[in-house]
């Protein structure tokens, strides 16, 4: 009998028992690796997606406060000049605020980073109640206002140059917004004739001159 015959038998199984694992398990083991990669990368993405659906689900409830507040921006920043509108707004602070006189002279809009500025000068005559009712309502305009300079003296316009008592004159330099970047006052959007100072819009003067006090 030959006695090698066992060990070679025990070889022989461990040599087959190796290859099954090298060819039948190490290959399933890497299956399941990577299906559990694939597991753990899908369970990312719908970690990533119901963050997703539930940041819509707050901006659809959210929307009609949004589309208020784009409609408030937009009343503030039009998409033209609108020069008619922004002289009526002007005039009822100025009438509000009960000025003695009120001047507005508009430039023309000028482009910006996206927007136009219409850098404009208003002169206001008055007391130094109204007049500071008259920031108070320019500061509180339904449209967005810088007022980049501010001069007040006593109001020297009585007769032959007198100061009249009590009275006082405020020259501003305000800046005014509109989306329209094409400058051009009043545009639709889009330029149209006209110069600065003595500007003239589709509708009408660009200047503005009224006297409260006449006109009660």
């Amino acid at each position: 009998m030959n006695r090698r015959a066992p060990l070679i038998a025990a070889i022989a199984f461990a040599l087959v028992a190796i290859l099954a694992v090298v060819l039948l398990v190490l290959p399933k083991m890497g299956e399941v690796g990577e299906s559990q990669e694939e597991l753990e990368t899908a369970q990312d993405q719908e970690l990533t997606l119901r963050a997703q659906l539930a940041a819509l689900q707050d901006a659809q409830a959210d929307a009609p406060e949004t589309e208020r507040e784009i409609a408030a921006l937009e009343d503030q920043v039009p998409p033209t000049a609108d020069l008619p509108a922004l002289i009526r707004l002007l005039q009822g602070a100025a009438d509000a605020a009960a000025v003695d006189f009120f001047s507005f002279s508009p430039g023309v809009p000028t482009p910006s980073a996206g927007y136009s500025v219409i850098q404009s000068q208003v002169t206001v005559t008055g007391t130094y109640f109204s007049i500071d009712e008259f920031l108070f309502l320019l500061e509180t305009l339904p449209r967005a206002a810088k007022v980049t300079t501010i001069t007040v003296a006593p109001f020297t316009g009585g007769e032959g140059g007198t100061t009249t008592t009590n009275a006082l004159q405020m020259l501003l330099t305000v800046e005014f917004y509109t989306t329209d970047a094409s400058s051009g006052p009043a545009s639709a959007p889009g330029p149209t004739a006209g110069t600065a100072g003595g500007a003239t819009g589709a509708t009408g003067p660009a200047a503005a001159t009224t006297d409260p006090g006449a006109a009660t």
